[in-house]
């Protein structure tokens, strides 16, 4: 047995055409993304609100409490339709990056995705106004990132990357004509998603892994200087 271990050590992994090892079996990243947020969002429903409230973003909490910036995209609306297009949205996309980048890359999109949808609703929200203190919820802002990602990987390889085109503007048109969807947020997981997809996807093979961690640190880098420069330039007494 120690042997047969061992020759599967040493065996050459077989990796995918930007660098993601070739794995059999289950999206393990993919399904614990879901597992998670169906988790959270049946907490949602057992406790009448109290873990969303825990967990919920706005740009006034997320200047107090900054790990809202990601858990607010682990919960969904009461409404089973929101966490439904989401999940669907993340199985149909997921499974795909996450074998073309690898679990490490494909997890770094996701978080900072995620944190970039939070990034984009504060830097558009009005300090003075109701937006500074409107709840944000879900996974749309990821959910983007991965559609902005998936874009720019199917363009690199040479497949036809109209149907993606086609979702990320439909879904963000609905955006603007339905009340109640953070399109800001949309936006934010959009752009982080094209900067990390393009990173990922056009850097060269002989330098992958450090074009990969760049682009990576960067983009958080960014992420937390834009937030900063938003939280430094609102009114003083917003956080009195």
């Amino acid at each position: 047995m120690d042997c047969v271990r061992e020759q599967g050590r040493s065996a050459p992994r077989t990796r995918t055409a930007l660098g993601g090892t070739v794995r059999g079996g289950r999206p393990v990243v993919t399904l614990t993304i879901i597992g998670l947020c169906v988790a959270s969002w049946l907490l949602q429903l057992a406790t009448g609100g109290a873990w969303t409230q825990a967990l919920w973003f706005s740009p006034y909490l997320g200047g107090i409490e900054p790990y809202r910036f990601l858990t607010s995209a682990f919960l969904h609306s009461t409404s089973v339709l929101h966490i439904l297009f989401n999940m669907y949205a993340l199985w149909i996309t997921g499974p795909y990056l996450e074998q073309m980048l690898g679990r490490v890359r494909f997890i770094a999109l996701y978080v900072l995705a995620a944190i970039g949808g939070s990034v984009g609703a504060l830097l558009l929200a009005d300090p003075t106004a109701a937006s500074w203190f409107q709840p944000l919820v879900g996974a749309s802002g990821a959910v983007f990132g991965l559609f902005g990602a998936i874009l720019l990987v199917l363009r690199r390889l040479g497949r036809n990357a109209t149907q993606i085109l086609v979702l990320i503007g439909i879904n963000f048109a609905i955006g603007f004509m339905v009340s109640g969807i953070a399109w800001q947020a949309h936006l934010g997981g959009l752009v982080v998603g094209l900067v990390l997809g393009a990173g990922y996807a056009y850097a060269p093979k002989e330098r992958r892994t450090l074009w990969s961690v760049v682009a990576t640190v960067l983009v958080a880098l960014v992420l937390v200087a834009l937030s900063v420069v938003k939280y430094s330039s609102a009114p003083t007494f917003i956080f009195s």
